[in-house]
């Protein structure tokens, strides 16, 4: 017999297979969590599994922000849970508006994009998603 579970809605893709690079963000200690590591030389690595919601707002995903939006979303939940400050989450919004014109999207969706985030930064500092029970 099982117990009861917890869980998190608001998730649209899963990575299915790791990847890893070097970023921006280097916190004071290696970072090793189930489906983010974060070393302290700025190597992010997502692995497999790990999920992310893609576009936010009122917007539309396409082949050109699903790595942004996979990037940012890990180093969100890294600021959710406390493992980077404020200011690293301010360096992650700004990683994302320019992995976005890396990727050739227009330069005002990729402005929206950034004062959205930037935006919703301002209005939902540390507050995580919202844990569900099930029996």
């Amino acid at each position: 017999m099982f117990g009861p579970i917890k869980y998190r809605k608001g998730y649209k893709y899963v990575l299915q297979a790791d990847v890893s690079g070097y970023g921006p963000i280097k916190p004071r200690q290696d970072v090793v969590l189930p489906f983010i590591k974060l070393y302290k030389d700025g190597n992010l690595i997502l692995l497999s599994g790990f999920p992310w919601d893609g576009a936010s707002g009122p917007t539309w995903d396409t082949k050109s922000v699903i790595t942004p939006s996979l990037i940012h979303d890990a180093y969100c939940e890294l600021h959710r849970l406390g493992y980077i400050s404020e200011k690293d989450r301010k360096v992650a919004d700004k990683l994302l508006y320019e992995m976005m014109r890396q990727r050739g999207n227009w330069f005002i969706r990729a402005r929206i994009w950034y004062r959205g985030v930037r935006l919703e930064a301002k209005h939902h500092k540390h507050k995580p998603k919202k844990v569900y029970t099930a029996p």
